[in-house]
């Protein structure tokens, strides 16, 4: 189009066919021109050019100049840098084990555990608990050792010991923290088992009747509670789990009192031995064999004698079996120190009750 009048009015000075200015018209919005210049004019040229003119400003005109503002306002993220990688070349392109946050994505990037990066860096997500707890673990068994030589009532209190952390150590390796009712549930499993054993003149009996009293016990509670089913079925496993193991744990108070001390024994030199810097393979093997010799000389001072290899043998395989049990998963330092110090112990009390009867 163009600025210049129609050619058919050359030699006038107006826009109009007669030379003269039309008058000034007020901006109205898009459309309005076209019309007042077809009522005041009849020729439809004038209207177009007065149209192709208009400057006024329109809601798609205010519209627009919102969107370029807030173009111009709006962050950017600095260009030349590289686009941050999957979650799964993250976990495994960081340092191991790094308690660090991931780079910031659009998404999320949730905070990745050390057994997750172990698995994607192709290493095992098993940490041992180490030569504290295992110190620990053999001081505790000594203590049961040299009870039990004293009399019934005096193994009672390391036995309390051994029962209480390992309802605790349980309940904490299976991501349940705090859990005061079913660590309370489950020692109290074990005090009724005592005081049955004692009643009864230590008949394996009263393990078994109060382990299925715990059971449906621990069933009703869950079954009263308000929690989803997969929370409640998920409690229900660590609650029977707890109270069995810190029950089964009064085996020692049912078994003879020369078998718990060469199967304590066994237990707490297997567990030292387990400790040791060496490659897998070889520690197991040397903690069995320690085990052994352990219940030799266990074996010795009591009236088992050789036969004793086989019942320390027996007890430090039990043994680190719940050692394994503890060190499962990228634990914490308070399950080393509840269920890496009780399991390997509570782990091998049937075994003690079973061979102790057969071999005394």
């Amino acid at each position: 189009m163009t600025d210049q009048p129609n050619q058919q009015y050359e030699g006038y000075e107006g826009y109009g066919p007669y030379g003269q200015q039309p008058p000034p018209q007020p901006q109205q919005p898009q459309g309005w021109p076209y019309q007042q210049g077809h009522q005041g004019y009849d020729d439809p040229y004038a209207a177009q050019q007065y149209t192709q003119q208009w400057q006024g400003q329109t809601w798609e005109t205010q519209t627009h100049a919102q969107v370029t503002a807030a173009e111009e306002t709006a962050y950017l993220p600095p260009q030349g840098y590289d686009v941050p990688a999957p979650a799964s070349a993250e976990v495994a392109d960081a340092p191991a084990p790094s308690s660090e946050y991931g780079p910031a994505t659009l998404a999320g990037n949730p905070r990745v555990t050390d057994a997750q990066r172990a698995r994607a860096e192709g290493r095992s997500p098993i940490i041992e608990p180490g030569l504290q707890p295992a110190a620990l673990t053999a001081l505790l068994g000594l203590l049961l050792a040299g009870a039990a030589a004293v009399g019934t009532y005096m193994l009672l209190v390391p036995l309390v010991v051994l029962q209480a952390v390992t309802a605790a150590g349980w309940f904490r390796l299976n991501g349940m923290w705090p859990a005061r009712q079913g660590i309370a549930l489950g020692f109290a499993g074990a005090l009724a088992a005592d005081a049955a054993l004692l009643v009864s003149g230590r008949s394996p009996s009263a393990i078994l009747g109060t382990l299925g009293v715990w059971v449906l016990l621990a069933l009703v509670l869950q079954l009263r509670s308000h929690a989803d089913p997969d929370e409640r079925m998920y409690g229900l496993m660590a609650t029977v789990a707890a109270s069995a193991l810190a029950i089964v744990a009064g085996g020692y108070l049912a078994a003879e009192a020369d078998a718990v001390t060469v199967g304590a024994v066994g237990v707490a030199v297997a567990i030292l031995a387990r400790a040791l810097p060496l490659p897998t393979v070889a520690s197991v093997v040397g903690a069995l064999l320690a085990g052994a010799g352990a219940g030799v000389a266990a074996g010795a001072l009591t009236g088992l004698g050789p036969s004793g290899a086989l019942l320390g043998a027996g007890a430090g395989a039990c043994a680190l079996i719940g050692h394994r049990v503890a060190s499962y998963d990228y634990p914490s330092r308070f399950v080393h120190f509840t269920a890496g110090v009780a399991l390997p112990l509570a782990a091998a009390a049937p075994v003690v009750y079973v061979l102790g009867r057969a071999l005394v």
